[in-house]
């Protein structure tokens, strides 16, 4: 199977030509525009790597760090344009793997990621992606990529599953439309509501007894949406 490598820069050019980059390379790529939504992306598939921008809007790239390596335990790259040789420091003593200076040579970048991930141990990632969760009588295995209502299944296409585990992974929590866009789309989809909209119409009609009055996916009218868990 593929590595993943989540990719973090608020500079969309950058982003699209480093998936590239890493799908060329044999990778599998995702991208997250700033570091809330890519905390968010990796609880729901986590990467292999990331390679993560420290002057990115909102919670900065330090502060993600910690988040990466502390609560979910993955290997992080550096990419900035920044020179300064404190930034390196401080990156590394929190916990970087390792560091590269923008502008950079595609090779040389890859060269990095194949090194780290040659160190990497498996075992270090602290979350386990595959384990079901459970909300009231809903049952969504990510392993087995199944969802289970009072026993019985439920027959999901694959982004309307995403989109369903992306919610139970809060549940009875609103989650916005922009952080499911950018978690179960990509960041390229924030700005694009409607396509949230028309899965979760559908994730409704296959889930909900009443799909026009759900109590199952709840809408928070200009927020987003929420799973309330049902009586099992």
């Amino acid at each position: 199977m593929s590595k993943h490598i989540l990719i973090v820069d608020d500079d969309a050019l950058m982003r699209r030509s480093l998936a590239l980059s890493m799908e060329q390379a044999g990778y599998r790529a995702s991208n997250a525009s700033n570091a809330e939504d890519a905390h968010l992306l990796a609880q729901r598939d986590p990467p292999d790597l990331v390679l993560l921008d420290i002057g990115l809007p909102g919670m900065d790239g330090l502060d993600a760090l910690r988040l990466f390596k502390e609560k979910i335990g993955i290997p992080v790259i550096f990419l900035t344009a920044r020179r300064r040789n404190l930034d390196e420091v401080v990156g590394l003593e929190l916990g970087a793997d390792d560091y590269i200076t923008k502008p950079f040579d595609k090779d040389v970048l890859l060269a990095h990621i194949k090194a780290v991930l040659r160190r990497a141990e498996p075992a270090q990632r602290k979350i386990d992606v595959s384990a079901p969760i459970v909300v009231g009588d809903l049952t969504v295995d990510p392993g087995a990529h199944t969802v289970v209502i009072g026993g019985q299944p439920v027959d999901l296409r694959p982004r309307e599953f995403e989109l369903l585990h992306t919610l139970a992974l809060h549940p009875g929590m609103v989650v916005t439309v922009n952080d499911l866009l950018a978690s179960v789309w990509g960041a390229e989809y924030i700005g694009e509501p409607q396509v949230v909209y028309v899965h979760i119409r559908w994730l409704r009609k296959k889930l909900e007894i009443d799909p026009d009055n759900p109590l199952r996916i709840v809408t928070i009218h200009g927020v987003g949406y929420k799973l309330e868990p049902q009586s099992v």
